[in-house]
C-alpha cells in the first residue's frame, strides 16, 4: 500500500452524491459542513428525502443544467458499475468515484459499461474504511470518516487530476487518503474485512436457539466477536460475491486450521494435543499483536489501567474529567459490565509512563483501581 499525501487541492463543489444510505448521507453531511454544495439522487424517494431533511444536501431535482465537479456513487456493488458510467456520460465535466468496497469488480463494470474509453480517464474507484452496524441515513455522520484509512484505486487510465480530486474529497472528510492496486485492495479488504465479518456472523448463528439464561452470562468476549454480526445482510450478500474468489482463498486456510483443532480437540488427551492447541492460540496471539494500535502507532505502544465504576448516571463523565484533570489522555477506553452487579469495569489506556501516576491519583481520589 502506498500512502497519499494532502495534495493540497480541495473541492469547490457542487458535488453529486448518487446514494443516500449511511455513507452517502455522511459524505452529504461531511461535505456541507465544509461550505461545499451537494445535491443528492437515490432510487428510493423517502431514503432521498431523510437524507435532505438531515441536512445531508438538497435533492437534485432537474438535473439540466447542473455542472458537478465531482460524482460519488454511494451505491452498492451490484449497481456501482452501472451508475458510475452513466454518471460519467451524463456528467461530461465531472470526475466520477465510487466507494463501494470491493474494486476489481467494479472497475471491470465501469470498463464494461462506458460508451467512449476515454471517459475513463474520469474514473476512480475509491473505498472509505468507515462504517457502523446501523444503516441509513438516519445513522449517518458528518465525522464517519474522521481519521478513517480511505483507500484510492486508480485505474490504468485514470488522469492525475481525477486521482487528486478523488483524493480532496477523503482529505476534505478528515480520513487519511492511501492509495492500492484494485486486486491488492480486494485481497487486503478480503483478509481484514469480509473474513470477520463471515466468522462473527457463524459464531452469532450458534446463538440463536441458545437459552436465554445462558446467554445471560455473556461476557464482552462474545458481544466483541459478534459485535459486527449485525450488519445488513442484503449490502453483504452483494460484497460477499462480488470477492468471493479472495475471500475463499482464505477460508481454505481457515478450514485447514478448523479440521486441525478438531483434531487435536476429538482426542484432547493424546500425545502432542495440549502443545498443538497451545501452538493455535500462540499463532493468534502472535497474528493479533501485529494490528496497528491507535492513528497507526505500533502494537502494545500503551498501557492498559482498570476502575471500578459504579452503574449511576455521570459516573464515566466524571471519571474521564478528574483524568483530564490528572493531566493524562485517555489514548481508549472500553467498559465492561459485571453480571448480577451494579458495578462497570472501565478500561483506559494510556501511554506507559503515566499509568502508575494514573493509578497513585485516581486512588488518592477515591476510585478502585484494579491492579
Amino acid at each position: 500500500m502506498e500512502p497519499a499525501r494532502d495534495n493540497g487541492t480541495h473541492l469547490a463543489g457542487p458535488v453529486l452524491v448518487i446514494g443516500t444510505g449511511l455513507l452517502g448521507a455522511s459524505i452529504g453531511l461531511g461535505l456541507r459542513a465544509r461550505g461545499v454544495e451537494v445535491a443528492l439522487s437515490d432510487i428510493s424517494p423517502s431514503t432521498q428525502a431523510v437524507a435532505v431533511d438531515i441536512g445531508a444536501g438538497r435533492p437534485l431535482g432537474d438535473a439540466s443544467g447542473f455542472a458537478p465537479e465531482l460524482v460519488v456513487v454511494a451505491a452498492p456493488p451490484d449497481v456501482a458499475a452501472v451508475l458510475a458510467a452513466s454518471a460519467l456520460a451524463d456528467y461530461p465535466g465531472a470526475v466520477v468515484v465510487d466507494i463501494a468496497s470491493v474494486k476489481s469488480a467494479v472497475l471491470q463494470g465501469v470498463e464494461a459499461a462506458v460508451s467512449e474509453p476515454v471517459f475513463l480517464e474520469r474514473y476512480v474507484g475509491t473505498h472509505p474504511m468507515a462504517g457502523r452496524e446501523r444503516s441509513g441515513p438516519v445513522a449517518a455522520t458528518a465525522e464517519l470518516f474522521t481519521g478513517m484509512p480511505w483507500v484510492l484505486c486508480p485505474g490504468p487510465t485514470s488522469s492525475p487530476a481525477a486521482v487528486r480530486c478523488a483524493e480532496a474529497l477523503a482529505v476534505d472528510l478528515g480520513a487519511v487518503p492511501a492509495r492500492m492496486s484494485p486486486e491488492e485492495h480486494d485481497e487486503t479488504v478480503a483478509l481484514i474485512s469480509h473474513l470477520p465479518q463471515v466468522l462473527s456472523s457463524l459464531v452469532a448463528s450458534r446463538l440463536a436457539d441458545t437459552p436465554a439464561h445462558s446467554l445471560a452470562l455473556a461476557g464482552n468476549g462474545l458481544r466483541d466477536v459478534t459485535r459486527i454480526a449485525a450488519s445488513d445482510p442484503r449490502l453483504w450478500v452483494q460484497i460477499l460475491s462480488a470477492n468471493a474468489e479472495k475471500l475463499v482463498r482464505i477460508l481454505y486456510g481457515v478450514r485447514e486450521d478448523l479440521n486441525r483443532l478438531i483434531g487435536t480437540l476429538e482426542n484432547p488427551v493424546a500425545a502432542g494435543a495440549r502443545l498443538d492447541m497451545a501452538q493455535l492460540m500462540a499463532e493468534g496471539n502472535a497474528g493479533q499483536a501485529r494490528i496497528p494500535g491507535k492513528h497507526g502507532t505500533p502494537p502494545g505502544s500503551f498501557a492498559r489501567l482498570t476502575v471500578l465504576v459504579e452503574d449511576v448516571p455521570g459516573q464515566i463523565a466524571r471519571l474521564l474529567t478528574e483524568i483530564g484533570d490528572i493531566g493524562v489522555n485517555v489514548e481508549d477506553l472500553r467498559l465492561e459490565h459485571s453480571p448480577g452487579r451494579q458495578v462497570g469495569m472501565a478500561e483506559v489506556w494510556v501511554v506507559p509512563g503515566r499509568r502508575n501516576e494514573l493509578a497513585e491519583s485516581l486512588t488518592g481520589r477515591g476510585w478502585k483501581v484494579v491492579q
